[in-house]
């Protein structure tokens, strides 16, 4: 068999475009002096690079805008999460709390109902208290025949006992002055007809009238003031008084409180010459003469005379009526 192609034929041409895509299987690694020898073959090869180390586009500062948006997006995902964590608690804690004040309430409410009941109960109890009471202040206070005495009553009843012993001190007082005076009286006395106990009771039909009595005291103007005296020769203020009224029938005690209660307290309006002026401290007193005067016997010194009335502090008293 005849062969027509030479060696030459037989081989593969080598396509240089295709060296770069061939995978080296068991090629033997290129030494430093092969690699010099062959730069053709070298210089046909291009590097591909692999697509996840292309650049991204735009450049470096894209790529770090982008990952300044990445980071700042996951900042502001972290505080809207750690803003909605209370805001989720609270409302948590609401719902809560609505559920819990609701048993709560009713049972303030039923503390409130049984506080309220008590309240209830107490005031009725003081209202029958309070009505029991009205019953028994309303009700009898006799019992098997003894009665009961209110307490004005008793007040009534010590003021009507101090009174009367204040009535009583001032009579044994008065008694005790009027001594004291007719023993001063004899004394001094030079009078040898009757006292005026004597003729009070002598003069019990003698008519009376006050400008009589006026009349008759005026007889004795000028006579001396004598402590005790109750006759002409000397008087003092009672003892005068006391000596013309016994001559129309009226005795007196020779004592000023004991003739101003054995007397009538009459308005000033209604007072009459011949009616008797008494000192509301009891010290003096004397004959009524009418425009603010008085007839009195005044003092150790002085004599029976008529002159105005010195002090405002004074009552009228009337005998005879």
């Amino acid at each position: 068999m005849t062969q027509t192609g030479s060696a030459a034929d037989g081989q593969t041409p080598a396509n240089p475009t295709n060296t770069a895509n061939a995978t080296p299987t068991a090629a033997a690694p290129l030494t430093r002096r092969a690699a010099r020898q062959a730069p053709a073959t070298t210089s046909t090869v291009r590097k591909v690079t692999p697509v996840r180390d292309a650049p991204l586009p735009g450049g470096r500062r894209a790529a770090q805008a982008a990952l300044a948006a990445e980071k700042t997006k996951a900042s502001a995902t972290a505080r809207k999460r750690r803003f909605l964590a209370p805001v989720v608690l609270t409302v948590a804690c609401g719902m809560f709390g609505t559920v819990a004040v609701a048993p709560a309430f009713a049972a303030t409410q039923q503390t409130g109902s049984a506080a309220a009941t008590a309240q209830r109960e107490v005031r009725a109890t003081q209202a029958q208290e309070f009505s029991v009471s009205d019953a028994v202040a309303l009700a009898g206070t006799n019992r098997d025949g003894y009665g009961a005495t209110s307490q004005a009553t008793l007040d009534q009843e010590a003021a009507q006992k101090a009174a009367a012993d204040a009535a009583a001190e001032a009579a044994k007082q008065a008694a005790a002055t009027q001594a004291a005076r007719a023993a001063t009286a004899k004394q001094y006395s030079s009078y040898s007809g009757p006292s005026a106990e004597q003729i009070a009771a002598t003069s019990a039909n003698t008519p009376f009238s006050l400008p009589a009595v006026v009349a008759t005291a005026k007889q004795y103007i000028g006579t001396p003031y004598v402590f005790g005296g109750a006759d002409p020769s000397g008087f003092d203020c009672s003892g005068y008084v006391m000596y013309v009224y016994a001559q129309y029938g009226i005795s007196l005690a020779h004592s000023v409180p004991l003739q101003d209660a054995a007397g009538t307290t009459i308005p000033e309006s209604q007072a009459q010459p011949g009616d008797i002026v008494v000192f509301n401290d009891g010290s003096h007193d004397g004959f009524y003469m009418g425009n603010g005067m008085i007839m009195d016997a005044p003092k150790p010194g002085g004599k029976v005379s008529i002159r105005p009335i010195w002090t405002s502090s004074y009552h009228i008293v009337r005998f005879g009526i």
